[in-house]
C-alpha cells in the first residue's frame, strides 16, 4: 500500500511539473475535456432542473386527472385536416357526464380565455389569467385560499359575478387592504371578490401561475361569448375515484361522448382524451430524448479531449524516455512505470473535469441570477458523475501511452534519451 501511495504522490508531482512547465500545451490538451464535461454536466443539470420544475408543477394535480377537449396534448396519429374542425366540448356534455358516470370523483367544465385586465378604482392589474370554471375546480386543482372562500355550486350554475383572485393580483389592486367584498371591473361588469388564493411562488406549473390568475364562474362567460365561439376553447377536467381502472374509465368516457354526439362505429372520435399521466410520460420521453441527444453531441467533445490527453501522454513518454530507462535499470517494474503514467493521465483529465464543473457551477449561478421563474441546480450526483467521466477518459486515453512506456527496453530507452 505504501508503495502505491508513494507512486501516487510521485505521479502527481510529475503531472504538476508537466502542467507548470508546459502551460500552453497542457491548456490545449485539457480544453477538450473541460468543454466535454461542461457540455455533458451542463445538459444533465439543465434537464434535472427542468424535470424538477415539471414535477413541482404537476404536484398540485392528481396524476389520474383527465382532460377532454378538441386538442391533443401529445403527438397524434390523426392528420391536421382531420382534427382542426373538431367541435368544442359543450356544457351539456359536462352535465351529461356528471349525471351518468358513477366513477367520477370530480368533474369541471372550463373555458380557455385570453388574459384580461382587472380594474379597482384607479388601479389596474394587467395580463391576468382568467379561469372560468365550475365549483369543482377547488378540489381538482387543490386550490389553497389565503382568505375568503371559493364560489359555490349555486353561484357557478347561475353565473354569479364573483371572483377568486391570485396573490399577486390582490397585491397589485389592494396592497394591504382587505379585498374581500370589494367590487372590481372585468369584462365590462362588476365582480365581487370573495376569495384570495395563497401565494404559489415562482416555478413551472400546469399553465400560468395561480398568483396571476382569477377564477370566475364559467356560466358568466358563457352568457357573454355563448357556446359556439370559435375563439374560445372549452375543456372537461375529470378525476376518477380512487381504485378505478383508468383504461376502463377512459373507454367508458369515450363511448358515452361518442353516443351523445351520435358518432357511428366507423367514424373518428371528434375529441381527444388526454390523461395527465400520459402527458407526464410524454414529458419524461422528451427530457430523456434531450438528455440522450445532448450526451451524444457532448461525447464528441469528450472524444477530442481524450485525444488531447493521449497526445500529451505520448509526448510525456517521449520526453522522459531516458528517465524511464534509468528507473527500469534501477529495478523499477513494468507495473510501476505503467501506473505512473496512468495516474498522470487520470490526474490531468481530472483537472479538465474540475475546470468543466467549475464553469457549470458559475453558469448555474449566473442563470439563477437572471432567471426569476426557473431554478437551475447542480446536484452532487452530477458533480460525482463529471469527476468519474473525466477520470475514465484519462484512464482510457492514458492506457496505450502507459503500456508503451512500460514495455520500453531500459538499454534502448537510456540510449534513445542520450
Amino acid at each position: 500500500m505504501l508503495i502505491y501511495l508513494s507512486l501516487l504522490k510521485e505521479s502527481f508531482s510529475f503531472a504538476w511539473s508537466a502542467l507548470s512547465t508546459n502551460l500552453l500545451r497542457t491548456f490545449l490538451s485539457l480544453l477538450g475535456v473541460t468543454i466535454g464535461i461542461f457540455s455533458i454536466i451542463g445538459i444533465l443539470a439543465a434537464v434535472d432542473s427542468l424535470e424538477r420544475e415539471i414535477t413541482d408543477g404537476l404536484s398540485s394535480l392528481d396524476i389520474s386527472t383527465i382532460y377532454v377537449l378538441k386538442i391533443s396534448f401529445g403527438p397524434t396519429e390523426l392528420e391536421r385536416y382531420q382534427y382542426e374542425n373538431f367541435p368544442n366540448v359543450s356544457y351539456d356534455e359536462f352535465q351529461m357526464l356528471k349525471r351518468s358516470m358513477t366513477d367520477i370523483d370530480a368533474i369541471t367544465y372550463t373555458m380557455f380565455s385570453a388574459p384580461e385586465s382587472i380594474k379597482f378604482e384607479d388601479k389596474i392589474a394587467t395580463g391576468v389569467n382568467i379561469v372560468p370554471g365550475t365549483s369543482e375546480f377547488y378540489d381538482l386543482e387543490n386550490i389553497k385560499l389565503n382568505e375568503g372562500r371559493f364560489f359555490s355550486e349555486s353561484e357557478a350554475n347561475s353565473g354569479s359575478p364573483v371572483a377568486v383572485i391570485g396573490y399577486e393580483v390582490a397585491q397589485n389592486l389592494f396592497k394591504n387592504t382587505n379585498p374581500i367584498g370589494k367590487r372590481v371591473r372585468l369584462y365590462g361588469n362588476k365582480f365581487t371578490i370573495i376569495g384570495v388564493m395563497s401565494k404559489e411562488g415562482t416555478g413551472m406549473s400546469m399553465g400560468p401561475s395561480k398568483d396571476e390568475s382569477a377564477y370566475i364562474p364559467v356560466n358568466f362567460v358563457r352568457k357573454i361569448y355563448g357556446d359556439n365561439n370559435k375563439y374560445k376553447t372549452t375543456a372537461l377536467i375529470l378525476k376518477p375515484k380512487k381504485g378505478v381502472d383508468q383504461d376502463e374509465f377512459i373507454a367508458t368516457l369515450e363511448q358515452k361522448l361518442r353516443n351523445y354526439r351520435g358518432l357511428k362505429n366507423d367514424q373518428l372520435s371528434t375529441f381527444f382524451i388526454n390523461p395527465l399521466k400520459g402527458f407526464a410520460d410524454f414529458l419524461d420521453q422528451v427530457t430523456s430524448t434531450l438528455t440522450f441527444i445532448g450526451i451524444i453531441i457532448s461525447g464528441f467533445s469528450m472524444l477530442v479531449g481524450g485525444f488531447g490527453i493521449a497526445n500529451i501522454m505520448f509526448v510525456s513518454v517521449k520526453e522522459r524516455t531516458n528517465l524511464i530507462g534509468i528507473q527500469k535499470s534501477l529495478g523499477a517494474k513494468n507495473s510501476f512505470i505503467l501506473f505512473q503514467f496512468l495516474f498522470e493521465a487520470i490526474i490531468l483529465s481530472l483537472f479538465g473535469g474540475i475546470f468543466g464543473l467549475f464553469f457549470v457551477w458559475i453558469g448555474t449561478i449566473l442563470a439563477n441570477a437572471f432567471s426569476e421563474d426557473f431554478v437551475f441546480i447542480l446536484s452532487s450526483y452530477n458533480v460525482l458523475l463529471g469527476c468519474s467521466v473525466s477520470a475514465l477518459v484519462g484512464l482510457i486515453a492514458g492506457i496505450i501511452p502507459a503500456i508503451a512506456a512500460a514495455r520500453l527496453d531500459p538499454v534502448e530507452a537510456i540510449r534513445t534519451g542520450m
